[in-house]
């Protein structure tokens, strides 16, 4: 591994670590700003580490909060890393605004989709509008973080 992929998993890691700190009023208290590490790896990096790092996000945010879902907090963070895997490959081609709603209907809507099996509809509809406002808001800071990021690189 390079020392630059190296530095990009610190640096990562470290943002996910304070992103998760910052928490979004839910009913279940481990949504928060995992997330948009993984989105600017994603967009900016690495689309694979982007999403491996939306998922340690996911995973540190609810060990925060004591894990309130148990085990089901790794279907959580899978569907945390194909949000963001998806984002990554419609943001590479160019899609900025597509990657933007897709991470934000995939996390928002359909990533709590099988909970209605799992629990019930009440949780469904309890949890969407946090995770309405959470993707919303990991989706803005990955992009003010590209802006800031973007204009010192010449590939782009």
């Amino acid at each position: 591994m390079s020392s630059k992929n190296i530095a990009w998993w610190g640096i990562g890691i470290a943002l996910t670590v304070i992103g998760s700190t910052i928490k979004i009023p839910a009913i279940v208290g481990s949504v928060g700003l995992d997330a948009f590490t993984g989105l600017v790896i994603a967009g900016l990096g690495s689309i694979g580490m982007g999403a491996w790092i939306a998922a340690i996000g996911h995973l540190l945010s609810a060990l925060l909060t004591g894990f309130p879902l148990g085990s089901f907090h790794l279907l959580i963070a899978l569907e945390m890393a194909l949000c963001v895997f998806v984002f990554g490959i419609l943001n590479k081609a160019g899609k900025k605004a597509i990657a933007a709603v897709a991470f934000w209907i995939g996390n928002a809507l359909i990533s709590p989709l099988p909970f209605i099996f799992i629990m019930d509809w009440t949780f469904f509809i309890a949890i969407v509008p946090s995770l309405m406002i959470g993707s919303a808001l990991n989706v803005i800071v990955a992009r003010v973080f590209f802006d800031l990021l973007g204009r010192g690189r010449k590939d782009e």
